[in-house]
């Protein structure tokens, strides 16, 4: 009886454990993505603040966006298979969890979330700055993006829309179908577990990712997806800070209040206050 109890448990830690690399990978990865996304936008708008100059060369600007728009894709596609890696885990069961999740297949999907995006940016920024623009390219943004910079093309963007909605289609909107679906079946997994204890330990794994997943998704949703018009560049140039700068500030708190010490770091510092 010793002996078995002895091995359930060192099963149990090791799933645990490789529960926990898998997500490290994962939560690495967006790290590493969410420094990118902001040294992007926010060294070049902060220069622009203090030094009340807010021009930018021609091939800045092509790489400002394309580099904007490679890594928000790149984004889109990891939270998706950050919900994917918690499908597996909640609703498999846990040697299903060790076969289907394989260090393997956690490369791919962290290797495809970087590559597939590349190619289809690099088209997509190609078509924007060969349009013809107007004389002047006084953007009023706090950083070049794809919509704003259609509104200044002096040309016909009816392709460019096309281009536009099509990859929104692909990169955003699918994954965030993905990430709902699998939600879905994560908390219909989750209300199947007999005691109370069991369903908030396993709503806990998924909890910080779907804050980050409301949050980006959200600010996002309303710039990309709303009808644009030349009234609403300023209110949507308001909304693209939170996804550009709010969203990867808030990420590490979101995922640091899982961590015991954190939270009971945080009610001291609240307490004395």
């Amino acid at each position: 009886m010793v002996i078995h109890e002895d091995k359930g448990r060192d099963s149990r830690a090791s799933y645990r454990g490789l529960q926990l690399t898998k997500r490290s990978a994962f939560l690495r990865n967006l790290s590493f993505l969410e420094i990118c996304y902001t040294s992007v936008t926010l060294p070049k708008m902060l220069v622009g603040f203090l030094m009340e100059d807010g021009r930018i060369s021609f091939l800045g600007c092509a790489a400002q966006l394309y580099f904007l728009v490679l890594l928000g894709s790149i984004e889109c596609l990891l939270l998706a298979s950050m919900a994917y890696d918690r499908y597996i885990a909640i609703c498999d069961p846990p040697l299903h969890y060790t076969l289907i999740m394989s260090r393997g297949v956690c490369i791919r999907l962290l290797v495809g979330s970087w590559v597939v995006v590349v190619p289809v940016q690099v088209g997509q920024t190609y078509q924007v700055f060969t349009l013809p623009f107007c004389a002047s390219l006084d953007l009023r943004h706090f950083f070049w993006d794809v919509p704003p910079l259609l509104e200044l093309a002096c040309a016909d963007t009816f392709w460019n829309q096309v281009m536009l909605y099509t990859i929104i289609l692909v990169f955003a909107i699918l994954p965030f179908s993905f990430i709902v679906i699998s939600y879905m079946k994560i908390i219909r997994a989750i209300l199947r577990i007999p005691s109370v204890l069991g369903r908030h330990k396993a709503f806990s794994t998924c909890s910080s990712h779907l804050g980050v997943v409301t949050l980006f998704y959200g600010s996002a949703t309303v710039v990309y997806l709303k009808r644009q018009s030349r009234d609403s560049v300023d209110p949507d140039k308001y909304l693209a800070l939170v996804y550009t700068i709010v969203t990867p500030m808030f990420n590490p708190v979101i995922y640091s209040l899982r961590n015991k010490e954190v939270r009971i770091a945080l009610k001291r510092l609240l307490w004395t206050k």
